[in-house]
Order: structure tokens, then C-alpha cells, then sequence
């Protein structure tokens, strides 16, 4: 690697770094407004334009704040939680290709931080490690809640992480190939040759991609999974002892948790930065891009309506759902999807589309044909012997 090529490296570092920095500022200021809208309410709009400057004076305040600790905390643990969390929220995204390939000169550039052969696995590591900021933030502060609040965090992350790791791992097994580079060049190709529809993940994925969502909504702890930082219950959960610069890492790390799973939804389902490309050299460069912050933008919009929308749930009921309903879909999803590759490499194409078709009309014709062997009566039959006067009783 000569000084241009290391040069490069730097600059595509750098690019996904103010990509990543810059899209939490403006999610910051954006889940502000939109939740105030869907509430009637006005939200930030003194300071710049549409209040655009909110964020940038928050995070000023909160860097220059008075940090101020309780006096029983173990502080080499104290300091090293929220450094945990950001550094982990940080570096996730690196696997994620933001961009396409174009050429500068005679070298080859992608838009893409690094692409190791363990693929998007890279993230999930992160967002595994990750979980120690958060227990050690909770035990470190030397107080009930925040203790409640790690427990309750690592309980919740460790659950969904397991079903997020089957939609993920469903996808592997269905791409055949860990590399995001990969994943996101098989979605680039048509789903039928005649016709423009781009073969998306989300289409023979649909199982995982849902799994995959509600997991990511668990894992950043966004409502209506926000149990651990539950306000009512918690004061603030885990972060309830920290202020200042510390709790800005907390905080940033959970925005930019969001911009990372949205985009590893669209890189897993919806072909990553890729769309139709054209024009001249500069155009063909910068329209992956544009497309990618598209993409990632309708998710974001979706985490944003979640929490205006819905309310908190039941602990009990969030245990439930990840493990009595997710994890088992999960894994029947798994083993289906690799039942499919199996077939799909042993068994001609014809052959693939004539049983899916024969298995698709019988199940259609069970689904009306059941109603006829049901021995409940009929709805108009209990109206009429609702209406008759009981005799003898």
C-alpha cells in the first residue's frame, strides 16, 4: 500500500465516520420534531432554521456541563462504561458499505470502511460487547437503579440478540456468503430478467426481515422496548447516575445504534446503497450514496414512529415475545431457509416451480375447504337459538 492508496483508506474512514455523525445529529433533531408533530405539539425551532441548531447547542452544553459523580461509585468502572458503549456504537458500522465502486485515476475505490470475510457478524459482535458498558454503567454506579437498569438491559439484549442472530444468519445461508460486499451484490441483480424489480432480500426473506426489525428495535432499547431506562419504574435506568460528557456518550451511542441497525436492515434486505445507475462518472459515484441515505432514512422515520405510537410494554410480556415467539420462529426459519438452498442447488428450476406451485394450490384449497369440516355451528344457526326461550330450566 503506497501513500495515495493509504490516503484513500483514510478518506473513505472518514466519510463513513461524518456520514454516521452527521445522520445522529440530524436523528436527534428529526425524532424531536417528528414526535412533536404527532403529538401536536411545535418542538425545537428557535435556534437556526427549523431549530437546527438545537442538537448542536445541547451537545455543547452537555460536554461543558459540571460532571458530577456519587460519591460510592467504583470509578475506574464508572469512566470506562460509557467509553464502552460509544467505542462499540462506533465501530460497528465500519463492515457496512455506505457507497458503490467507482474508479480514481487507475485505482479502484469502494465505499466501505472494511469488508473481513466474517462479514456483518462484525456488528453483532460490536452490539455484544457493547452489553458490558451498559451492566458495568448499571453495577459501577453504586446505586438500586441503575443496577436494575443493567440487569434489565442485558436480560433484554442478550434474549433478542439470539433471534436477531437467526434473521442474520438466515440470510447468510440464503446468500451463501458472509461478506456485506456480497449480501448486497446478489440484491443488485433483477429478480426476473424481463422485468425491473431488484432481488431484494426482503422478498423470499420476508420471516427474517421481520424478526430482524422488532430484534433491532429490542437491541437499542427504542420504545415500546424501552424497559431498562423506563422512567416511571427507573428514573432513567442504568444512565441514571451519570451527567455531563459521560452521559453524552450514552446518549450518542444509542442514536447511533439506530443508524447502524437501520442500516444493516437495508444492506441485509433492501440491496444496500444499490439502484440504478447513470450519468456521468461523478453522478455514478454519488447516487449509490444518495440511494443508501434514502433507505436508511425510511427506517429511522419507522424507529421514530414507534416511539410516538406506541406504548411501553410489560416486562413479562417483552420476555415472552423473545423468547416464546421470536427465538422458535427463528430457528424454524433457519432450518427452512436452508431446506430451500438445498433444494434450489439439487433440484432444476422447473421442477422448484412446479411443486412450489402444486403445494401453493393445495393449501389454498385446504384454507377453504376447512371451514366446510368445522362442527361449530354456524353464526346465523347460534342467533337463532340464542333467540328460543330455555325450556325446563
Amino acid at each position: 500500500m503506497d501513500a495515495i492508496d493509504f490516503l484513500i483508506t483514510v478518506l473513505v474512514a472518514l466519510g463513513a465516520f461524518a456520514l454516521w455523525l452527521g445522520g445522529t445529529a440530524i436523528l436527534i433533531w428529526g425524532e424531536r420534531r417528528v414526535v412533536a408533530k404527532m403529538q401536536s405539539r411545535i418542538g425545537p425551532n428557535r435556534l437556526g432554521p427549523l431549530g437546527l441548531l438545537q442538537t448542536i447547542a445541547d451537545g455543547a452544553k452537555l460536554f461543558f456541563k459540571e460532571d458530577v459523580a456519587p460519591a460510592n461509585i467504583d470509578k475506574v468502572t464508572y469512566v470506562a462504561a460509557p467509553i464502552v458503549s460509544a467505542v462499540t456504537a462506533l465501530l460497528a458500522f465500519a463492515v457496512i458499505p455506505y457507497g458503490g465502486t467507482f474508479m480514481v485515476g487507475d485505482r479502484q475505490v469502494t465505499l466501505q470502511v472494511w469488508d473481513p470475510d466474517i462479514g456483518l457478524l462484525w456488528v453483532l459482535a460490536m452490539g455484544a460487547i457493547g452489553v458490558y458498558g451498559i451492566v458495568l454503567a448499571g453495577w459501577a454506579s453504586g446505586s438500586k437503579y441503575p443496577l436494575l437498569g443493567g440487569v434489565r438491559s442485558t436480560a433484554q439484549l442478550i434474549s433478542y440478540e439470539l433471534s436477531m442472530s437467526l434473521a442474520v444468519a438466515a440470510v447468510f445461508v440464503f446468500t451463501g456468503s458472509l461478506r456485506a460486499s456480497d449480501i448486497v451484490a446478489a440484491q443488485s441483480q433483477p429478480l426476473f430478467a424481463p422485468l425491473p424489480i431488484p432481488a431484494w432480500n426482503v422478498l423470499p426473506m420476508l420471516p427474517a426481515f421481520v424478526l430482524f426489525l422488532i430484534a433491532a428495535v429490542a437491541e437499542t432499547q427504542r420504545p415500546p422496548f424501552d424497559l431498562p431506562e423506563a422512567e416511571g419504574e427507573l428514573v432513567a435506568g442504568f444512565h441514571t447516575e451519570y451527567s455531563g460528557a459521560k452521559f453524552a456518550m450514552f446518549f450518542l451511542a444509542e442514536f447511533m445504534n439506530v443508524i447502524t441497525m437501520s442500516a444493516m436492515v437495508v444492506t441485509l434486505f433492501f440491496g444496500g446503497p444499490s439502484g440504478p445507475v447513470f450519468g456521468p462518472s461523478v453522478l455514478q459515484a454519488i447516487l449509490p450514496v444518495v440511494y443508501f441515505i434514502l433507505k436508511v432514512f425510511v427506517f429511522v422515520f419507522v424507529f421514530i414512529w414507534l416511539r410516538a405510537t406506541l406504548p411501553r410494554l410489560r416486562y413479562d410480556r417483552l420476555m415472552d415475545l423473545g423468547w416464546r415467539v421470536m427465538l422458535p420462529l427463528g430457528l424454524v426459519w433457519v432450518l427452512a431457509t436452508g431446506l430451500s438452498v438445498v433444494i434450489r442447488e439439487t433440484t432444476e428450476r422447473a421442477t422448484v416451480l412446479k411443486y412450489a406451485g402444486v403445494g401453493a394450490a393445495i393449501a389454498i384449497v385446504l384454507y377453504f375447504a376447512a371451514p366446510l369440516f368445522s362442527h361449530r355451528p354456524r353464526p346465523h344457526l347460534r342467533e337463532r337459538d340464542a333467540e328460543q326461550p330455555k325450556v325446563g330450566v
